[in-house]
């Protein structure tokens, strides 16, 4: 197959790119703008830095706001929407109008591109934070209730796959990540940034008072959930949720960190959650039905990875 990888130099869609090169029949394009803010464009470059080596990965460094589809989409079978603005605390006020672009508009005139020249399946990444506040655990039959601009676009990207699905027969499959991380997290996400604070002997800076849970869900385990969407059947016009194999504080999350480190963290307030939910928490039946999804690697396992990751990321240079 082909298949359309946006946002490929970014943490999800590198990991994604590597998975699906596995299968011998793939050919992958992998597109990125390096549009995210919170994401040094050294960091994303030496994320595709394999991929580039690879006999059956293209890779084109281009906006979705002004890519030819013209030179990107023919025989394209299958595409995975990854790019994006990333960020709750950054999408409020005038930046929101970046959310605006990269998340709606981009999102819109890729669905167009698609209606030109068919495609077998489109996958849209989208987010837990179109929920909002729940309490126990999330089916995909929650209403939306989303707290941030950045939710209310990306849940608009939803409803834009949703209308173009109705209206054109594009075959979309929504996945709903749950916090992601591991290795090749962004430098704004929260794992990220207490590694590197530990790792330099400095105070953990704390969002909320630390009792805020989250569903955390190991990269690897999210992209054998999103490449299965590529093949899975019945999963045409649905919405996924892709959460983790462990829920977890976040003060539970810094006494790992603090096991792996061998050392007492430090900690400061920094602000409270604005525009985040207290509390995150996948129902992944449907996954696990739909896409067989069984999350494997537990949260000590993976804050260890990604650990050891950011330690030789940043090696011999100030983060």
């Amino acid at each position: 197959m082909k298949i359309l990888v946006t946002g490929a130099a970014g943490f999800i869609g590198s990991h994604l790119c590597e998975k699906l090169l596995q299968e011998e029949t793939n050919e992958v394009i992998g597109l990125d703008g390096f549009i995210d803010g919170a994401t040094p464009a050294w960091i994303r470059r030496r994320n595709i830095e394999g991929l580039l080596l690879h006999p059956r990965f293209q890779f084109k460094e281009a906006d979705l706001l002004q890519v030819s589809w013209e030179e990107l989409l023919p025989g394209v079978d299958i595409v995975y929407h990854l790019a994006g603005m990333p960020g709750v605390r950054t999408s409020w006020g005038p930046d929101f109008a970046f959310y605006v672009q990269h998340n709606i508009q981009a999102t819109q005139r890729l669905l167009e591109g698609c209606k030109i020249y068919p495609i077998k399946r489109f996958i849209y990444a989208s987010t837990s934070s179109v929920y909002g506040e729940k309490t126990g655990k999330v089916g995909e039959d929650a209403e939306p209730e989303p707290l941030s601009p950045y939710g209310v676009s990306k849940l608009t990207g939803e409803q834009l796959c949703r209308v173009y699905h109705r209206n054109d027969g594009l075959p979309i499959v929504i996945l709903r990540f749950f916090t992601v991380y591991g290795p090749r997290q962004r430098p704004d996400m929260a794992f990220h940034r207490f590694i590197v604070q530990m790792q330099q002997g400095k105070p953990i800076t704390l969002n909320g008072d630390g009792t805020q849970t989250r569903d955390f869900t190991y990269v690897q385990d999210c992209v054998e959930a999103v490449a299965a969407a590529s093949r899975a059947e019945h999963v045409i016009g649905e919405t996924i949720n892709i959460g983790g194999k462990q829920r977890a504080s976040v003060l539970e999350c810094i006494a790992i960190l603090e096991e792996c480190f061998r050392q007492k963290a430090e900690m400061v307030l920094a602000q409270s959650t604005y525009g985040e939910p207290k509390n995150t928490w996948a129902d992944i039946s449907k996954a696990g039905r739909l896409l067989g999804y069984s999350p494997r690697v537990d949260l000590r396992t993976g804050l260890e990875q990604e650990m050891l990751y950011i330690l030789q990321l940043y090696k011999g240079m100030k983060p």
